[in-house]
């Protein structure tokens, strides 16, 4: 922890040999924005791309740059360049534009805080002036609602029927009297309370808090379902996911083998079920042929899950497009959602949920309807042309 004039800090440090690299995904994360550091003797190294190509698979651009040890290569200006350029081609290859490059000496305290005379011919940034200029990322309250169900509680003590659902509102903001759906369910409902524990009754939310709600109309829904809310853009649900994997298994992961899904509360199976290209790092090229993810690569490819799930696209909400893979109870990879992929049996989903969308819901309750007739309703459908006023006929044959 650490506060400038402008703003107060929190730096992750996330270790850089390879061993450590599940901490440094873990770290990177949580961040806003990335300090990523070269040694000027060592010049740029394979771990060097690896940590750039992560930063930018996991959506991290704000990136500076430092050229540390400079007082080990006499603050050669030849040096400094020669890295800057070497290291910019690269993150310009995976689509990635670095804020500034700084040499720096962190034993000497060169260019940390002010610039130095040391590099007279360095007349950028200090990292403090670099840190202060970084832009905070915009609230997530501006996004639309993603609220995933964490789990049930249900109250049955001194007439008390409340039914919460409990969790942390990743992004957006709720209110008392929304309107909202579950997916991949379906089943919507609307919001009838904030709950909160020893705080008093709120009517409204948002992206951050850990809550819970009670709804209106009760519906079964299940921990792992992802709410959304009515009128906003609502997440993808589907089985076949397109991914970027940075896979730290000790194993390699391999098409047909049963593993598990961990994206925001859902926990489902998965399989990998194709390898689309494998990133390697020494070389900076892309194998398209490969049959497993090996250790520390980095890979897109298509998973499937064993049911539909909700997520995002991680460019669009990286809260519910990022996850986790487990292989014998253990983070085995982390990865990032691309985009849906349609499968015959996701469209054939998408179709009944569309035509279930243009349902209108009758006045008459299915009591009314049962005591009015003395036996159980059924399902009639009437069928023809659009416009010739169906759903006015269906009402007047109930009534």
């Amino acid at each position: 922890f650490f506060k400038s004039a402008k703003r107060e800090y929190i730096i992750i440090d996330a270790p850089g040999h390879i061993e450590f690299l599940k901490n440094m995904v873990s770290g990177a994360t949580r961040a806003e924005a990335g300090v990523l550091v070269i040694d000027a003797e060592e010049g740029v190294q394979e771990n060097s791309r690896r940590h750039g190509y992560l930063l930018n698979m996991l959506g991290i651009r704000q990136v500076v740059i430092l050229v540390n040890k400079m007082d080990l290569v006499d603050y050669s200006e030849d040096i400094f360049k020669k890295i800057k350029y070497e290291y910019t081609d690269f993150l310009c290859s995976i689509g990635a534009v670095p804020l500034d490059f700084i040499a720096v000496s962190a034993r000497d305290g060169v260019n940390i805080v002010t610039g130095s005379d040391r590099t007279p011919w360095y007349s950028g940034a200090s990292v403090l002036e670099a840190l202060d200029s970084f832009i905070k990322e915009p609230s997530r309250t501006d996004l639309p609602l993603r609220f995933p169900v964490q789990d049930i509680y249900k109250f049955t003590e001194d007439r008390d029927d409340r039914r919460i659902i409990a969790g942390r509102i990743e992004t957006g903001i709720i209110n008392v009297g929304d309107k909202v759906v579950f997916l991949p369910s379906g089943k919507k409902s609307r919001i009838r309370s904030i709950e909160d524990f020893n705080v008093p009754s709120q009517k409204s939310a948002q992206a951050g808090q850990s809550t819970g709600f009670t709804l209106d109309e009760q519906i079964y829904v299940t921990p792992g379902e992802l709410m959304c809310r009515e009128g906003e853009d609502s997440a993808v649900v589907g089985t076949h996911l397109k991914t970027n994997i940075f896979w730290m298994g000790t194993q390699p992961m391999v098409k047909g083998k049963r593993y598990k899904l961990k994206l925001g509360s859902v926990r489902i199976p998965v399989w990998l079920r194709e390898i689309v290209t494998v990133l390697d790092a020494s070389e900076l090229t892309t194998v398209s042929n490969r049959q497993q993810i090996e250790r520390h690569d980095v890979a897109e490819c298509i998973l499937e899950t064993l049911k539909p799930i909700a997520f995002d696209s991680s460019r669009n909400i990286p809260q519910t497009g990022r996850f986790v893979i487990i292989d014998n109870y253990e983070i085995a990879g982390g990865g990032v959602v691309l985009e849906e992929v349609k499968s015959k049996t996701d469209m054939l989903t998408e179709r009944v949920q569309q035509r279930e969308k243009n349902w209108e819901r009758s006045g008459i309750t299915p009591d009314m309807r049962s005591g009015r007739y003395n036996q159980r309703s059924t399902l009639v459908l009437i069928c023809g042309p659009v416009g010739v006023g169906k759903k006015r006929l269906a009402k007047a044959l109930e009534e």
